[in-house]
């Protein structure tokens, strides 16, 4: 196949490349390199792609419409990955209009690009963020997500619904895929495994809020790529409509699917921060703090569907994942 990537430089954008052209495929990766975190990261990540002789790279924002359409037309891809967005649910605080242009215009610049083109099956990145203050465990792709906490987690809601439409309206095949706590080597600094890791190197103190009555599923990057890519191989089809015996319409007939994509294992704070001591060979300084603007207590992944779906489901343990991410800091900062 010849596979699009969007986001290519990014954190799970680097690790799908990889993955695809370890299988063979060609890789158009498209990327537009923005400072939200150190830009000299992504082009290391990059680096790691540039040696590949199925993999090129574009340097071109979603927000564009005028140059992806005319990428779209030049590079006729066959399927598309869609992971560039504005990461970040503290971010969305302070810079909302980030999130407009590359999560909602952006989005809808690669909706209508996919469907002027042919494409056959686009995947696309949504966020456990989109179950907010949700309390009922473990979060199902059936409970409603009617009340997002974050700027970053309506946007994705909207994602969804937009690729819902386009599925329904234009008969494109879409995958969205709620991700869940992603960590591992090539990570993103914005991420607190990794802002962690770094002060606990400089024995300088680390915030924990909610005093650390938090819980999060943390989700090793290999588990996500095999998900990503297997999901990729299986585009959904039309469904039959149907009705239960009142005539409520049961399912909505487009090509659209939606998964949970997470460890089921949600890990305490806590305990996260004492295996990531035990990973580094040092000590943690805490400072206890109260729950931060549109954080959420915990989360944890029903994935049923997913292994239904694709017959795979996340088991990397957080100690081997935080083990590997630990000897890739030390080795690319050098300490």
């Amino acid at each position: 196949m010849k596979v699009l990537v969007t986001g290519a430089a990014g954190f799970i954008g680097m690790h799908t490349c990889e993955r695809l052209l370890a299988r063979g495929e060609e890789v158009i990766g498209l990327d537009n390199l923005n400072d939200y975190y150190d830009p000299q990261l992504k082009r290391d990540r990059l680096a790691q792609l540039a040696g590949h002789t199925k993999f090129r790279f574009l340097h071109l924002d979603i927000a564009d419409q005028t140059a992806l359409a005319a990428a779209f037309l030049r590079e006729k891809v066959e399927r598309v990955i869609h992971l560039a967005a504005q990461a970040g649910v503290r971010y969305s605080l302070t810079h909302p209009l980030a999130y407009a242009s590359s999560n909602l215009s952006g989005f809808v610049n690669v909706l209508e690009a996919c469907r002027h083109n042919g494409v056959e099956h686009l995947v696309y990145a949504s966020s456990s963020s989109v179950y907010g203050g949700n309390t009922k465990m473990p979060f199902a792709e059936t409970d409603p997500v009617d009340h997002p906490v974050s700027l970053y987690a309506a946007t994705k809601k909207a994602n969804e619904l937009m690729a819902h439409t386009y599925s329904h309206l234009y008969r494109l095949p879409t995958t969205g895929l709620r991700f869940f706590t992603v960590y591992g080597p090539w990570g993103r600094p914005d991420m607190a495994y990794f802002s962690f890791t770094k002060a606990i190197l400089e024995g300088r103190t680390i915030d924990v809020f909610n005093h650390g009555n938090m819980s999060r599923d943390f989700t090793y990057i290999d588990d996500i790529t095999e998900g990503v890519v297997r999901v990729l191989d299986r585009p959904p089809e039309p469904e039959p409509l149907a009705q239960d015996a009142t005539g409520t319409r049961l399912d909505h007939g487009a090509p659209s699917k939606l998964f949970n994509i997470g460890n089921s294992t949600p890990v305490p704070l806590l305990e996260f921060i004492s295996t990531l001591e035990r990973c580094l060979g040092c000590k943690a300084d805490l400072r206890l703090l109260p729950m931060q603007p549109g954080d959420v207590p915990a989360t944890y992944a029903d994935v049923d569907a997913l292994a239904r779906w694709v017959q795979f489901r996340p088991t990397t343990p957080i100690a081997v994942g935080l083990a590997r991410f630990a000897t890739w800091f030390r080795a690319y900062y050098g300490r």
